[in-house]
């Protein structure tokens, strides 16, 4: 037994690409053609009793299905820890299954580095997998709150990058200074390197102001109460050093100032960007940069408690997708939709950049070359594209999505215009209904390089 998916638009550096959205879909399609179905409830509990959850079906989990059923249930798992997250799963329905699935979210499973961020890294606690009777499925229970948008007062804003930070300041949301500086945080093990980065710039955004009444600050990672439970820009640092010294670095910053102080994920920033430029709710933003950051506000206008990591997320099912060489799975957005990916289409386009070439000087180079209209430029583009067009696919079985915002340095230039018109020739020819629902906005150059620094800023609330 075998899922078979025949993508009508095929990437053209990366043929072989298997959307996760067609393998799920002609999944589905047969265990409802089976007509034996096993219903099932996938739940995720995350601190302050929040729970998500996902009703899906499966074969009976014995013989060939059992390979399926493991297949299309770790992969849905995979795709919600790191768009919702959560230190216990609970399979409702297939005590079977769950087991399976137990072994993989293991300490010694493939899954190991989900194990262990989603539990001891993010949320203090040992990680589980659980089996229940299907009388047992919990509701969800989501929660969601408001955030930025205020733009009184002195403030300046930061955005955290791999290859650079960006640093802005406003007065009552005029911006009177925005700044750039090139860094190279990535493998850093001494995480001084980035205080001293951060307060610079910090620094530099006060000496534009008249006062600092507030600071907001945009980073990729996971934060809780602006502490960095996992954060790719400190990677490099020693998991002991992360703890005693990365983790309360920006409480120890903010002291510095003496005023309302926020540092939240990079993608929440870029979808409320998204939100506070629309006037508009149900936004998705996706930042294509050092890697990929994503957020989300929903059509309350509102955030959520959910993590938003997509570059972790599953969007090629293929066996012999590209692994992130970090978490070591395959086929995740990472490989697809950043610095990263780029770097990699570049090998398969033929441009033969020296394997020490760092990721931004790549990116660099691919941008050099589609300015001067070389093929091999353009085809890494549309191919990044293609994939983009059936992953947004695949987030809108997560997401309501209305609005898509893309930033970020890959999405900059006449590269970006053209991932945007593959991505949605793909909605228009798979996914006609998408194509009519969802409104691609794409800001000008300025604001894609500097936006999610303005934006920081208006995080904080000034207190009265």
């Amino acid at each position: 037994m075998t899922v078979s998916v025949h993508p009508a638009i095929r990437p053209e550096l990366d043929p072989e690409y298997i959307p996760a959205v067609l393998w799920n879909r002609e999944y589905r399609r047969m265990v409802k053609e089976s007509g034996n179905g096993i219903d099932i409830t996938i739940a995720l509990y995350r601190p302050n009793g929040t729970i998500s959850t996902l009703k899906t079906a499966i074969f009976p989990h014995t013989g060939d299905a059992a390979a399926l059923n493991v297949k299309y249930v770790e992969r849905l798992i995979k795709f919600l820890l790191w768009m919702k997250g959560g230190y216990k799963v609970l399979i409702a329905g297939c005590d079977a299954l769950a087991d399976d699935i137990r072994k993989i979210y293991a300490a010694d499973g493939a899954r190991a580095f989900d194990y262990k961020i989603m539990g001891e890294r993010i949320y203090g606690r040992p990680f589980e997998v659980v089996a229940a009777p299907a009388s047992a499925a919990p509701e969800s229970h989501e929660i969601s709150m408001k955030l930025g948008g205020h733009l009184d007062g002195c403030r300046i804003g930061f955005d955290l990058g791999g290859s650079d930070r960006k640093c802005a300041a406003t007065i009552d949301g005029k911006v009177v200074h925005t700044e750039e500086v090139v860094w190279d945080p990535y493998f850093q093990k001494d995480p001084e390197y980035h205080r001293a980065g951060i307060l610079d710039s910090l620094r530099r955004a006060a000496e534009k102001l008249p006062r600092v009444d507030a600071i907001g600050g945009s980073a990729a990672g996971v934060y809780v109460d602006n502490q960095p439970r996992i954060a790719s820009l400190f990677r490099g640092v020693p998991e002991d050093v992360f703890k005693k010294t990365v983790v309360p670095m920006f409480d120890e910053i903010s002291k510095v100032y003496g005023v309302p102080f926020i540092v939240a994920n990079d993608g929440e920033v870029t979808a409320l960007a998204g939100a506070m430029s629309m006037e508009a709710t149900g936004v998705i933003g996706i930042s294509m940069g050092t890697s990929v950051a994503a957020g989300y506000v929903n059509l309350n206008g509102n955030i959520t408690d959910w993590l938003n990591e997509l570059a972790f997320t599953p969007v090629d099912y293929r066996e012999d997708a590209p692994a992130d060489e970090w978490s070591g799975d395959i086929g995740c957005g990472v490989q697809y939709f950043c610095q990263q990916g780029v770097a990699r289409l570049a090998r398969v386009a033929g441009l033969g950049f020296p394997a020490d070439m760092p990721f931004p000087k790549q990116l660099e180079a691919v941008q050099a070359l589609m300015k001067e209209k070389d093929p091999r430029a353009a085809a890494i583009y549309r191919t990044i594209g293609v994939c983009f067009g059936y992953a947004i696919a695949h987030y809108a079985e997560f997401y309501e999505i209305r609005n898509l915002l893309i930033l970020g340095r890959v999405s900059s230039g006449e590269g970006g215009e053209v991932i945007i018109a593959e991505a949605r020739r793909v909605l228009e020819t798979e996914f006609p209904e998408l194509a009519r629902q969802i409104t691609f906005r794409v800001p000008d150059e300025k604001f894609k390089r500097h936006g999610q620094a303005v934006i920081a800023a208006s995080l904080p609330e000034i207190r009265k």
